[in-house]
């Protein structure tokens, strides 16, 4: 039997009498992608959040939805190391063997993460300055004089923006004071920066977090600011957690 993979939680979160249980068991009242039934899959401490799955049709948009539906309703009750969307363990040998060799990693990573939340940032940097409103040079086909002066050019731009991403960044994490942050940033059609920050809190601190969003607003000049959370942890958990031994 195949299985779709949400999440690794803590067994004891879903156990109904304490107990550690052997065998697969549901999880009342939870539906995952295509309304099927969710299990927790129990290796020791942990258990596997997972559907069985037969690989019939393709993943969808709503499929993406349902997934996150899932690992939200989880992160509810329990620390969750959210899978990859799409991650399928083709037999239940597969599902035991990856988290009997990441058992470590699965400890570390929960105590690690035990009630924290994460929380988003938006920053839409306006534009940096006149020549940014142009469009990016393009370089020519052929090297010579001309060649080396765009590409002079596109570094340059290249620069000012990075140089004001870090500003940005810097001035953000001041006013919110994360315990880890993710950072990622592009350039955007109107010639600003769009800066998406995931910011690591202590769960009970969600509510001064969202407070200083006004202060955010106020002093972050030239930005516009969106904030969401919390959520699970998706942006602080090992990469190698989310697929390894398993099929996506």
């Amino acid at each position: 039997m195949a299985w779709y993979a949400y999440c690794i939680t803590e067994q004891h979160a879903f156990s109904t009498n304490g107990a550690h249980a052997r065998r697969p068991y549901t999880i009342p009242g939870m539906t995952g992608i295509a309304g099927s039934a969710v299990f927790a899959y129990p290796s020791g401490d942990f258990a596997v959040i997972a559907s069985e799955y037969e690989r019939t049709g393709a993943l969808d948009q709503t499929s993406v939805l349902e997934h996150a539906r899932v690992v939200s309703e989880c992160f509810r009750n329990t620390t969750v190391l959210p899978f990859k969307f799409g991650t399928v363990f083709d037999s239940d040998e597969a599902l035991r063997r990856a988290v009997r060799a990441n058992r470590k990693a699965f400890t570390e990573s929960v105590a690690r993460l035990k009630g924290k939340s994460e929380m988003h940032l938006k920053v839409v940097v306006h534009s940096l300055s006149a020549r940014d409103l142009l469009p990016d040079a393009t370089l020519p086909l052929a090297a010579g004089s001309e060649y080396l002066c765009k590409l002079r050019e596109i570094a340059s731009r290249d620069r000012e923006r990075q140089s004001k991403a870090r500003a940005v960044s810097v001035q953000v994490h001041k006013l919110f004071s994360p315990l880890e942050e993710e950072v990622s940033c592009k350039k955007v059609d109107s010639g600003g920066l769009l800066i998406d920050i995931a910011h690591l809190i202590d769960s009970k601190t969600v509510e001064k977090y969202q407070n200083r969003y006004s202060a955010a607003t106020r002093q972050l000049k030239d930005c516009r600011v969106a904030i969401s959370g919390p959520w699970p942890p998706y942006h602080f958990t090992p990469g190698k957690l989310r697929t390894v031994g398993s099929n996506s």
